[in-house]
């Protein structure tokens, strides 16, 4: 942020809060421009009596309707945002795609929120049905519903590690549960919900037991990519996620390193990976031949 002065153009950095809150609205004013739908999550965009505090948090965060993904991304391009991590490397579920503005800081653009299991276009139109205005700075938005909202907050819980999300986001807000449960079973949200809420053992034999097992309780990285194959919901997507598993996170690697990797950086973390899943895949073998 700059500012006139006396002596010519002074740079002000400003609090990274006031950032954070005037660069969601910037990302809604493009978003309108571009005519992509947002909803705003997390930070100061939750409802007051979710979030009595409204803190705004460190970056912005918003659910993208998944067609509209594309036009956001190129306005968001043309207007001095850099991609930071992408889809495939920002998380196990590969929902967010983050962006780096040098004025606004960071913006997480969501395809669709982990734990959710209802297809990505139906889940943002069962949302978006129910949202509601929301006053930013010098723009208007939308948010979801307040039951949808808490439901959110928690599935968002069982990878934050946020202890007891129920008494949080039900109770002390006078939510009827039975309400939130309805949420969960719209948007099949049930393994992930009973991840945040200590029962994810209820739920071993579903598909993405694993996942969200390594997820909430510090699996390896092995167990997180094992459960990746398994919560795949096609064979194409498990032929991918086995070509994708032995390969280097660029971005990641970049963050790291503080500079673009070079070849040998690449290869030494190629090797560094190979040795670290060998002898995680040998303690998972021991521990299942001790337990047998």
């Amino acid at each position: 942020m700059t500012m006139q002065s006396g002596t010519g153009v002074q740079r002000v950095e400003a609090p990274s809060g006031v950032r954070v809150v005037l660069g969601r609205a910037a990302v809604q004013l493009i978003a309108d421009d571009a005519g992509a739908h947002l909803l705003h999550i997390k930070g100061e965009a939750v409802d007051s009596r979710l979030s009595p505090r409204q803190a705004p948090g460190s970056d912005v965060d918003a659910l993208v309707r998944p067609a509209h993904v594309s036009r956001l991304d190129t306005a968001l391009r043309a207007r001095g945002w850099r991609i930071h991590s992408t889809f495939a490397n920002g998380s196990p579920f590969e929902h967010a795609q983050t962006y780096v503005h040098d004025l606004w800081g960071y913006f997480d653009l969501h395809r669709w929120f982990p734990g959710i299991n209802l297809p990505a276009d139906e889940a943002f139109e069962l949302l978006w049905k129910e949202r509601q205005p929301r006053q930013l700075a010098g723009a208007t938005g939308s948010v979801p519903s307040l039951p949808m909202q808490a439901t959110i907050l928690i599935l968002n819980a069982a990878r934050s590690g946020v202890a007891d999300p129920v008494q949080r986001w039900i109770v002390e807000p006078g939510i009827d549960p039975a309400v939130i449960d309805r949420c969960v079973g719209q948007l099949q949200a049930q393994v992930a919900f009973a991840a945040a809420t200590g029962h994810l053992a209820d739920f071993s034999g579903e598909p993405d037991y694993t996942l969200w097992s390594a997820v909430t309780q510090g699996g390896s990285r092995t167990a997180e990519w094992l459960g990746r194959y398994r919560a795949a919901h096609s064979w194409r997507q498990r032929i991918r996620i086995l070509a994708r598993a032995p390969r280097v996170n660029i971005d990641d690697l970049s963050h790291k390193l503080g500079r673009q990797p070079t070849r040998s950086d690449i290869v030494a973390e190629t090797i560094r990976r190979a040795s670290k899943a060998g002898q995680e895949s040998w303690r998972w073998w021991r521990g299942r031949s001790r337990r047998g």
